[in-house]
């Protein structure tokens, strides 16, 4: 986001852009982030200016092994990627916190991208990063613990690696004792880097939503490592500002991507100038050690604003980037076509009733600001008991549709469910849609609250209360489109969705 075209404004990626990691290459600027269960995984994001930033592809097509992601798994898959270019490859090694740590490369940022290669199996792996080291040759790689699959976390462990990426060379080594530091606890999410002589790994410390960013320094890599707190809260109103990637522009200025934990909206993430030097060479990053809100921007070229991609018109039936299944997708779930719009399959399901637990919504991140979000809707062909909506999900939920009556007549629908509930129930009244169609729409305001209405031919129309988004445990609330039936025999008819819209207010 840009004030005048000579400062910005922090997030400047105001949405779930979570454990971001970056890397220059030439005067392009890339970025990976955690995706978690959703596919295709580990977007990656562009910028010439380290301020706008566009979505240009994903790096993971399926999750695998891919009858382990055939339904959602929220909380699982893409935990914490990092991205490096070396040997005039890109690459990404991230942690799923049940297999191990995998591994994909590629010679361009767009692909192709290799297929994923686990590199250390074992529960609780997370938060992997490489290093090459061009003053030795050596490779290596540090990761974190989750101590929710092995019992142990707040420490690093690091091991040598073969130099072509694809195993390690030594059983590893605990080489950050957390708990051996005062105050520190939830060490993780390591970057690991060269510099100035000594091996740096910027970690995150003190949890997700109260902590603040650490720098670990070394002379050599297998420790001892001195630590600094270089980022934290302190008097503004970013909570625990950490967990990111530092990056030098080709002019030589330093920089710093994080993210800030906003409940529904996410993991938000900020830009914060970064210098090298402070008593003894330490890195400082912010002002002093403290968030900036507004900087003046990097020196580099002025570039027109940008934010990935939200709006969609679904042309031909494909869909955007922006757009990712809740699991592994199957065929059948959408249709290519002649014309515009998005066709959707009504999958009949046991758990038709949820959508927490399907794998065919088709979901985008929620907006981090104020906004406005718009489709139209038509159910095509459906039997009774189909239906298809617009949706806010987390682990409480909120849609708005059309439902096949028995009968055949179409009705507009308005349902949600709490966190704890296991099935959903109707939160307003519901009204014939003629013809089987309906503009349906979502104001999401401060707070992530969210007010529902639709359009069935007279105008737009309130419906019921208000509802506010809630996050996963990991993962921020998502905007979906989904068409479901009961389970039955045959096909239960299909859903149109066209002009979807995302509009600031």
């Amino acid at each position: 986001m840009t004030d005048d075209g000579q400062t910005y404004t922090n997030p400047v990626l105001n949405a779930d852009w979570s454990d971001p990691d970056v890397v220059r290459v030439g005067d392009d600027f890339y970025l990976t982030a955690s995706s978690f269960g959703r596919v295709p995984g580990l977007p990656l994001l562009h910028s010439r200016d380290l301020v706008n930033w566009t979505l240009v592809g994903h790096a993971l097509e399926r999750l695998e092994p891919e009858e382990r992601f055939t339904a959602p798994r929220h909380d699982h898959g893409v935990w914490a990627p990092s991205l490096r270019h070396h040997d005039d490859r890109f690459w990404i090694f991230w942690g799923d916190p049940d297999q191990g740590i995998f591994q994909v490369n590629a010679p361009e940022i767009r692909g192709p991208w290799s297929r994923p290669h686990l590199v250390k199996e074992g529960p609780g792996l997370i938060d992997p990063c490489p290093l090459w080291d061009d003053e030795t040759g050596e490779a290596y790689l540090v990761h974190a613990w989750a101590k929710s699959r092995s019992g142990v976390n707040n420490r690093l462990t690091g091991h040598r690696m073969h130099p072509d990426g694809s195993s390690l060379l030594d059983a590893g080594k605990v080489i950050v004792d957390g708990d051996r530091i005062p105050g520190w606890f939830t060490l993780e999410g390591p970057k690991l880097y060269r510099h100035d002589g000594w091996f740096w790994i910027l970690a995150p410390a003190g949890g997700v939503a109260t902590g603040w960013q650490g720098a670990l320094r070394s002379r050599g890599f297998f420790g001892p490592y001195e630590e600094r707190i270089v980022l934290e809260q302190k008097d503004t109103d970013v909570n625990g500002p950490h967990q990111g990637g530092w990056v030098r522009t080709g002019a030589g200025e330093d920089w710093f991507l994080h993210f800030q934990q906003r409940g529904a909206y996410g993991r938000v993430v900020h830009l914060q100038p970064m210098r090298w030097g402070d008593g003894g060479g330490w890195p400082v990053i912010g002002d002093a050690g403290a968030p900036v809100a507004v900087h003046p921007r990097p020196a580099l070229p002025a570039q027109p604003p940008a934010a990935p991609a939200t709006d969609d018109d679904f042309p031909g039936g494909r869909f955007g980037r922006q757009w990712q299944w809740t699991a592994n997708p199957a065929a059948g779930w959408a249709t290519q076509h002649s014309g515009d719009g998005l066709r959707l399959a009504c999958v009949r399901s046991g758990d038709a009733h949820d959508p927490r637990r399907l794998p065919h919504v088709l979901t985008q991140r929620l907006p981090g600001t104020p906004c406005v979000v718009e489709v139209e809707l038509r159910l095509d062909r459906a039997e009774p008991g189909a239906w298809a909506g617009l949706v806010v999900l987390g682990d409480a939920f909120g849609w708005i549709g059309l439902e096949c009556r028995p009968g055949g007549g179409v009705r507009l629908v308005h349902r949600f469910a709490e966190a704890a509930a296991d099935r959903e129930r109707d939160a307003g009244p519901s009204c014939p849609a003629p013809g089987g169609r309906a503009r349906l729409r979502i104001g999401i305001g401060a707070g992530a609250r969210c007010r529902f209405s639709y359009d069935v031919g007279a105008g737009f129309v309130a419906s019921g209360p208000v509802f506010t988004a809630t996050p996963w445990r990991w993962v921020g609330a998502l905007l979906g489109l989904f068409a479901a039936a009961p389970e039955g025999p045959g096909a239960a008819g299909a859903a149109t969705f066209t002009h979807f819209r995302v509009t600031p207010c």
